[in-house]
């Protein structure tokens, strides 16, 4: 555990592990509690879908532009504007859906803006581990266990934010409690984030390496590791909408179901803590392709599961294998995409993410709406998993020509 013990030691490496959690709970929290507050507001769960949908389509639309942005002026502006910007569309949210008959309109209006103002948070920290973790910074030797932590740690938002937003409709009785408290943490955290140092002295790149175009989309090896991100979200998704089919099937209902995810993301901090600790002597995507192959293997046992209490068991272990594939996901943006792009890069993984959850969400509830079809959903998953990873192993492949090239560059900036 002395890696970690060095990364909680690095310049700002409490308040980016720490403050970088509570600041990004509303990425747990938001989504949920805007789609309690429109049903409240309209009593529609259609409509609350609709907003919600807008909500996240927004984000993931604009965190390229704002991950762009922020590579030509440096993060600390781009988060202090989203930063302040972002708590106000959620009041005008708040605003719309008072009163007894809310404005349909605004609520969609409001809900885009406030996705399209999220700070780009999660793209920054990761970038500033990256440079913290730079060959001259002497501390490339702990990236892995940096971004270990971070992914690691990140997996919290998503256990603690449905947990909070269900403490704050119980106590307060209305989710605009929850919104209220997730756009004061977004404020509060985000601005604690871009006065650090790491942020504020981010140095402009040659005006050669500035993106212009499809940006680090263009980075040999990036779009391949796209496909196997939006594998992930496919997965992900997928499995958001059969855990809570398999736990109503067994007759737990919607509490089961959270409790079910909840042990997942369990899980997965726990294999992603232990991971950091591991220095594999293997390529980063022989390391992807092997990982993204144990997590289609989970969602294939996930699927002859009998009854919930072994359904947990099998999430809780199965669970190990995430952080650790999303750890060398992000070791691997750090690694293929230019540096000049890393904060665009990182925001692309973030919508590649949003995207591909969309869309295996939707084919997993036209599966699992079929007879007998709950099983053959997880097998979906498995297969999409399955194929990214055969994609990532490929030895000659572009991933592993982009690996290769990096491990060049930074042998000979040691050497140097």
């Amino acid at each position: 555990m002395r890696q970690y013990l060095d990364v909680w030691h690095m310049p700002g490496g409490r308040v980016l592990l720490i403050v970088g959690i509570l600041a990004r709970l509303g990425i747990g929290m938001t989504p949920l509690a805007l789609l309690l507050l429109v049903e409240q507001s309209t009593g529609r769960y259609a409509t609350a879908g609709l907003a919600g949908g807008m909500y996240a389509l927004a984000g993931a639309a604009i965190s390229p532009i704002a991950g762009r942005i922020a590579d030509r002026i440096g993060p600390s502006p781009v988060l202090i504007l989203t930063g302040v910007l972002h708590p106000l569309a959620l009041g005008g949210v708040l605003l719309a859906t008072r009163g007894d008959s809310p404005a349909l309109p605004w609520i969609f209006v409001a809900c885009a803006s406030a996705g399209a103002t999220y700070p780009p948070l999660t793209a920054a920290i990761r970038r500033a581990w990256t440079d913290a973790t730079d060959v001259r910074s002497g501390r490339h030797a702990l990236r892995p266990a940096a971004m270990a932590a971070e992914t690691s740690l990140f997996e919290l938002v998503f256990v603690l934010g449905p947990m909070l937003v269900a403490a704050f409709v119980v106590v307060a009785r209305t989710p605009a409690a929850a919104v209220i408290f997730a756009a004061a943490v977004t404020l509060i955290g985000t601005l604690w984030i871009a006065m650090l140092p790491v942020m504020r002295g981010w140095t402009r790149h040659a005006s050669h390496e500035t993106a212009r175009g499809l940006g680090p989309l263009n980075a040999p090896g990036f779009p391949a590791l796209l496909v196997c991100v939006s594998a992930l979200g496919i997965a992900f998704g997928a499995a958001g909408v059969i855990v809570p089919a398999y736990a109503a099937q067994h007759g737990g209902g919607e509490g089961l179901g959270g409790v079910l995810l909840g042990v997942w993301g369990i899980g997965s901090a726990i294999g992603g803590i232990w991971f950091g600790t591991r220095t594999p002597a293997m390529a980063l995507p022989r390391q992807f392709a092997w990982l993204l192959g144990a997590v289609a293997t989970s969602f294939l046992i996930l699927s002859v599961m009998p009854t919930p209490i072994a359904l947990g068991a099998a999430l809780v272990v199965g669970g190990a294998t995430i952080a650790p594939a999303l750890t060398v996901e992000n070791n691997l943006v750090g690694r293929i995409a230019p540096a000049s792009m890393l904060n665009e890069a990182y925001t692309w993984i973030v919508t590649v993410s949003v995207g591909g959850s969309a869309a295996g969400g939707a084919v997993a509830g036209a599966i699992v709406d079929q007879p007998g079809g709950l099983p053959w959903a997880f097998v979906f998953a498995a297969g999409v998993l399955a194929v990214a990873a055969l994609i990532a192993a490929v030895p000659a492949g572009p991933m592993a020509r982009a690996d290769q090239h990096a491990t060049e560059q930074l042998r000979n900036a040691l050497a140097g």
